[in-house]
């Protein structure tokens, strides 16, 4: 994600969530535009610290240590993410799964450090893996686990939803035109990039390119809108001269592949992250079910072309106002919805 450098803009931003988040406002716009920033980003940090899986201390954590167990109370607005997890689940067809924190703890992503678990491992772990096996009370705002090794993991949707509340924040401190991303994979706009002039529309994010990083492969424009690029271009490992990302197939319990990169474009971020990783997992076939014609949600999918180096762009639901594909070489592109 790039914004327009033409456009003068105040910038803040501060680490979380494993990756740089920044606020983007209109420069001279809003005023008192970096305590609010600071009070956006302080928010991000207090999400962070209720919903990671590295610290002991987190309500996510304790949810995983004694759920599978007995039933563990929640936090009504957690509860209310882990209710529209199971919505994703049975939506993505399974493509989307927060309870295969198993399977991202067998193959070392976890830790950043990749490796293929022993067959016995990999059986165990899949044993422990499913949104089936999560039990959620809706009238007591409880959950439980079927069975024991159960683990959540919000990190295909903990950055957008953090987001959603960043900017639900700002909106309601009378900020009007607003971007935040974290770590650029994660995009959420209001407003108007610029002056509100006759003709400028929403905010303009560039989509890299996932064979060359330091290019650009479009350009978005969101107009209160929030996008959501996976990939695994920066955490893998090489095994037997096979590539293996960090984005699991909770299907199959083994890492996905074919799929460069997948954006999904939606109202909310977290929508936004989520379904770009179930469209990772799905692949082509899965266009349709994720971004349906008509619908709210656009999607563009990038996969290997038959040609080396090259690159095919499959789009849903995305116009000429919309998505701007830069003019180069090596680059195909099929409206497939």
């Amino acid at each position: 994600m790039n914004s327009d450098l033409e456009l003068h803009t105040l910038v803040v931003g501060r680490e979380a969530m494993a990756c740089r988040f920044e606020v983007v406002f209109n420069a001279g716009e809003v005023p008192h535009a970096t305590g609010l920033a600071i009070d956006a980003l302080d928010l991000v940090d207090s999400i962070e610290e209720r919903i990671t899986v590295y610290r002991d201390s987190s309500e996510l954590a304790a949810i995983n240590a004694g759920a599978g167990l007995h039933w563990q109370p929640v936090a009504e607005d957690l509860f209310e993410l882990l209710v529209h997890c199971r919505k994703l689940f049975d939506l993505t067809g399974g493509a989307f799964d927060i309870a295969s924190g198993s399977l991202v703890r067998a193959w070392g992503f976890l830790k950043r450090q990749g490796r293929t678990p022993s067959d016995e491992e990999l059986l165990l772990a899949r044993a422990a893996s499913g949104m089936p096996l999560v039990d959620l009370d809706l009238e007591g705002r409880r959950v439980r686990f079927l069975r024991p090794g159960v683990e959540l993991n919000l990190g295909a949707i903990g950055k957008g939803w953090a987001i959603d509340a960043a900017i639900q924040k700002l909106a309601g401190d009378g900020v009007a035109s607003v971007l935040i991303h974290g770590g650029q994979s994660s995009v959420r706009a209001i407003g108007v990039q610029g002056p509100d002039v006759p003709g400028r529309r929403g905010w303009r994010v560039g989509l890299r390119h996932p064979l060359r990083p330091d290019t650009r492969l479009a350009t978005i424009t969101l107009e209160k809108s929030a996008l959501g690029t996976s990939g695994s271009g920066t955490q893998f490992f090489i095994e037997r001269g096979q590539k293996l990302g960090h984005i699991m197939d909770p299907r199959t319990g083994r890492p996905s592949d074919g799929v460069l990169s997948a954006t999904v474009i939606a109202p909310h971020a977290a929508d936004a992250d989520a379904l770009a990783t179930a469209l990772y997992v799905l692949g082509p076939a899965g266009l349709a079910q994720i971004a349906p014609k008509g619908g709210t949600v656009a999607a563009i999918l990038v996969v290997p072309a038959r040609t080396s180096g090259s690159v095919q762009v499959l789009t849903a639901n995305l116009d000429e106002r919309t998505l701007a594909i830069q003019p180069g070489t090596g680059v195909e592109v099929t409206r497939v919805v």
